[in-house]
């Protein structure tokens, strides 16, 4: 279960996030509130990064778990 909530929190910090960019670059807040997302915008890109460490480290384990260690580079090409 713990997988779901994870997965979830990641969603929901990546969602956030970009709502506050999005809010940030309308040039509609003050200074005091630009801040205040700008921090909050650094937290949420922390935990984001945590998670896809956690799941790139979980990858890796199961990967492993086959006896056969098959991971490769990322190539952007591959991702299209």
């Amino acid at each position: 279960m713990a997988k779901k909530k994870t997965a979830i929190d990641f969603e929901q910090s990546l969602q956030t996030l970009e709502q506050l960019v999005e809010s940030m670059e309308s040039g509609d807040m003050t200074l005091e509130k630009s801040l205040e997302a700008f921090e909050q915008g650094i937290k949420l890109t922390k935990e984001c990064q945590q998670a896809l460490k956690e799941a790139e480290q979980k990858v890796e384990v199961l990967l492993n778990q086959n006896g056969e260690e098959t991971l490769a580079p990322f190539k952007e090409e591959d991702a299209g």
